[in-house]
């Protein structure tokens, strides 16, 4: 099969097209023929070797954790049948997505809808589940509560703000003044431009701050977080590991949190998209050949939405 490779750490250029082996289907696993895929700030994070520590494997490497496609392969007993359109966070720490043919647990995988266009389906899984999850488990969102979206023009964070209003809290989103008006067409209620204003020296008072930029800090942050309100940050690190340990029995705390694959809440994603509460944005498609330069338009920071590449 062709898939996207890397085989030794470096800038994008070191990824390229080749020939190789289909990956083996085991036992409780889904084959997907991929059509679809994206690219999230993690994917070039470990292209460069910022989690080498993390993750020692070796070479060669397909990136990417977002899968949309149509099952080749199932068991008897799946739920899943061959043909059926699928999306997936695939459950595996080294990627694989960027491929012909991926695998993946049944559990992580969700059916694509027929109203859906697959680039859609693609944008949502990694990000859609690092938003729900932030919210939902990290935050312990409520309905009435004040949220800060820090990053919220970005693919995590449109999806964010979105949850967040579902859920009927107040939303303050945080970006650039140039997408000022596309965080209010998400629903936020108010719009702080990261240049001008500090949101840590702000009169407001958030219940949960989320800092899907990864350029907040929680020492900062807990001032204006109200008692019993929770920091979430998307930035791994040996800080961000500390914080989460010293601070859970504090009442203000500070998490970070790392997604993890399910495909219930794939299934929650497409119910919200159905019902018209989360609507996907998306900011460039490239396809697979081009892989680079996909990766190049992510490191430079996406304004609106995701970059979604077509296999």
């Amino acid at each position: 099969m062709r898939a996207v490779e890397y085989d030794r750490y470096g800038d994008a250029d070191v990824l390229h097209m080749v020939d190789h082996p289909v990956p083996q289907r085991v036992h409780g696993q889904l084959m997907i023929e991929v059509l679809a895929s994206s690219v999230n700030p993690i994917d070039y994070r470990i292209r460069q070797g910022e989690m080498k520590g993390l993750l020692p494997f070796g070479f060669p490497r397909v990136p990417g954790y977002d899968v949309a496609g149509i099952v080749t392969e199932s068991d008897g007993d799946s739920s899943f049948a061959v043909g059926d359109r699928v999306m997936a966070f695939l459950d595996h720490t080294r990627g694989g997505a960027l491929a012909d043919y991926a695998v993946c647990s049944d559990s992580v995988a969700a059916r694509i809808p027929d109203f859906m266009s697959i680039q859609d389906a693609a944008a949502i899984p990694l990000a859609g589940t690092t938003a729900l999850q932030s919210l939902r488990d990290h935050g312990k969102i409520k309905r009435g509560q004040t949220v800060l979206i820090n990053g919220a023009s970005g693919g995590v964070g449109m999806f964010a703000v979105q949850i967040a209003k579902h859920y009927g809290c107040h939303v303050d989103a945080i970006a650039s003044s140039r997408n000022r008006e596309f965080c209010l067409s998400l629903g936020a209620d108010h719009f702080y431009d990261y240049e001008q204003d500090d949101f840590t020296k702000s009169d407001e008072r958030w219940d949960i701050i989320f800092d899907v930029s990864g350029k907040a800090h929680y020492l900062n942050a807990r001032a204006v977080l109200k008692e019993g309100g929770h920091f979430v940050s998307t930035e791994p690190s040996i800080t961000g590991l500390l914080m989460t340990i010293l601070t859970w029995p504090l009442s203000k705390s500070g998490q970070v949190m790392l997604a993890n694959p399910s495909g219930d809440d794939l299934r929650e994603l497409i119910r919200l998209y159905e019902t018209g509460n989360l609507n996907v944005t998306i900011d460039s498609t490239f396809p697979f050949e081009e892989a680079a330069k996909a990766h190049r338009r992510v490191e430079e920071g996406v304004d609106r939405g995701k970059v979604v590449l077509i296999n």
